[in-house]
Parts: structure tokens; sequence; C-alpha cells
């Protein structure tokens, strides 16, 4: 099996890569190969999650890290790297066409200051398991901002920020695997629970939008609880799907002011993705144009091949024999969040009755 050139595709995810030499140009076809592999792994996802009601992203997960050996082909590269970076960085900002100030508002203030509340506290849950088990502080970060936001799409776009240069993708990898099963444990306890304790539709509504971590398993779990849950549920996602901006951009200034001052190169810098104020953007225009339901149902699905394109291939760049090297440690931060998460949404819904 040939193997890739250091210094030809030396990258890591999210596309940051090093120049290949000038002499090296790329065309259309030298993508395809990466593309095709990608593709056909997240087609067999998609496949396998209508037919056996298995969460996408998770499958997607799983198959990619399965055909790992693939990105040692030279000829993948490009491919992959084109697909765990831009269609990532696209997936992101059509996200923003299904969020609009309406319906964060729709919330009330109470129930929104009670939201905020559950992220930053699920946050800081993260980030000290990390300091406390000797884990790099960025692991924490990850971790906490994937529980606090929106899983996968959240810690995707946090190590955008966070870099190769302080956090390896092996530990990415595994918070990211730990998120995504923890999403889908969540969507199917979750309802159960607020079915067993007796919680109103739109107490369960706001447990399970604020707890779960994926979009579509949160908004999934709580139409499975009842049609006004899920409505409940869908408003209190989207609200934390429109903090991934300001989360992101919090996060990048942070790791700047408390960063090593005597950090050389990439590591020190710190540069806020350009996905995020577009996304943003597109969020403040989508709340002032009336964009239409099939414009809108289009982004999402969009939106979400995209994602599940992106994390294929990510995974498929993984040493997966460095994923059983991180050890419990890296997944303890994701566990404890989910805790501190499904914990505390449940006495603030209990509180807003």
């Amino acid at each position: 099996m040939k193997q890739s050139t250091p210094d030809f595709y030396a990258g890591d995810l999210f596309g940051e890569l090093y120049e290949p030499p000038a002499t090296a140009k790329l065309h259309f076809l030298d993508y395809l190969p990466g593309l095709a592999a990608c593709g056909t792994a997240s087609l067999a996802a998609a496949w396998l999650a209508e037919h056996y009601g298995f969460p996408i992203i998770l499958l997607g997960l799983l198959i990619g890290l399965a055909l790992s050996f693939l990105a040692e082909v030279e000829r993948t590269a490009p491919g992959l790297d084109l697909a765990s970076r831009y269609l990532l960085q696209a997936g992101l900002v059509l996200l923003g066409l299904q969020v609009t100030f309406a319906q964060v508002a729709e919330l009330g203030w109470l129930a929104f200051a009670g939201l905020v509340l559950v992220m930053i506290v699920t946050f800081a849950s993260a980030v000290v398991t990390a300091r406390v088990l000797g884990e790099q502080r960025e692991t924490g970060i990850l971790a906490g901002g994937a529980t606090a936001i929106c899983g996968a799409s959240a810690a995707l776009a946090l190590y955008g920020v966070i870099g190769k240069d302080r956090l390896d993708q092996t530990r990415f990898s595994v918070t990211l695997v730990g998120v995504a099963v923890a999403s889908a444990i969540a969507m199917s306890t979750y309802p159960a629970i607020a079915q067993s304790v007796g919680l109103s539709d739109a107490q369960a509504g706001f447990l399970i939008g604020a707890s779960v971590h994926d979009a579509a398993q949160a908004i999934g779990g709580g139409y499975s609880y009842s049609d006004a849950a899920g409505a409940s549920a869908t408003v209190v996602k989207l609200s934390r799907v429109a903090m991934l901006a300001p989360m992101v951009a919090l996060i990048a200034w942070w790791i700047t002011r408390t960063g090593n001052p005597k950090a050389e190169g990439a590591a020190k810098r710190v540069a806020l993705p350009w996905f995020i104020p577009v996304f943003f953007l597109v969020v403040i225009v989508n709340s002032f144009v009336a964009v239409p339901d099939q414009a809108t149902e289009a982004s999402l699905n969009l939106s979400k091949g995209c994602l599940l394109l992106a994390v294929t291939a990510t995974a498929m760049r993984s040493r997966l024999e460095l994923l059983l090297d991180a050890g419990w440690k890296t997944l303890a931060p994701v566990v404890v969040a989910t805790l501190v998460s499904f914990t505390l949404s449940f006495a603030v819904a209990i509180f807003l009755t």
C-alpha cells in the first residue's frame, strides 16, 4: 500500500494543511478518490440509519474509523482533506438557516436564562474534569463546547479554533465518538425518564432540547414524547445552536488570552474561522428575510449531508491504533458534562412549571 509523502499532504483535521510544494498542483480529478471513499461510506451510514434507526452521525464515525486505512493511500488524501474542511464549513453555515432570533425570543427570558445557565455549567464541568484528571485544558474545552451546544457540529467547529498544535487528533476523535454515543443514548433514554416522572410536554421539551447534544436527535427525542414536547424541544435546541458563533468566538479569545506566552508560530495564534461570522450573518438574514419553507428544508438536508461527509472523512483520517492509547481520561469530560447537563436541565425544567 502506498504511503502519503509527509511533506505533500501533511495535515490534520479541519484543513490545517501545510501548503504543498509549488510544483504540486491539484486538479479536480485528484479529489475524486477521497471524495468517492468518504461518499460511499456516508451512503452506507445513511442506508443503515434509515433502515435500522441508528444515529447517522455515529454510524458515519464508526464506518469511517473502520476504513481509516484508506487514508494511508496517497490518492485519497486531497479528497478527504477537502471533505473534512470545506464540506464541514458549508454544513455549519447552512445550519444558520434553521435559526432565527424570533425562535430564541419565543423561549421567554426565564427559560432562556435557565438554558444559558445549563450551557455555562456544562461547559465548566468538562473543563474542570479535564484539569482534575491531568488532561489538557483543550480536551475539556472541546468536550464542554460539544455537550453544551450541538454535539459533533460544535466539536468540529471548536477544533478549528483549538488547532492540532494544542490538541492532537487522537483525543479529538475519542471526544467526537464519546459525544456521538452519549447523544444517541440520551435520545433513547431521556424521553422515557421524562415519561416515568410525569413531566408535562413543556417540561419534557425543555429537558430534551437542553440536554441532548445532537440537534436532530434532540428534536427527534422531543417528538417521540409528544408533538407539543417536540415543538418545545426544537425551540430550545435551536436556541442552543444559535449560541455556536458567540461561543466559538469567546473560546478563541480565551485561548489567546490564557495561552502560553512562550509559544511560537501557529501554536500561539488563534484565528476565528471565517464561517463563524458567516453563520451568524446567515442567522441575522434568516431572522429578517422570509425564506421559503422549501429552501429551508433543502438547506437542512444539504447541511446534514455535508456534516455527515465531513465527520466520515475526519474519522477516515484518524489513526485507529492511537485511539486505544488515549485512555478513559479523554472520555471522562464528556461523561461528566453529559450527566451535569441532564441533571441541571431537569432541575430547570421542574422550576419552570
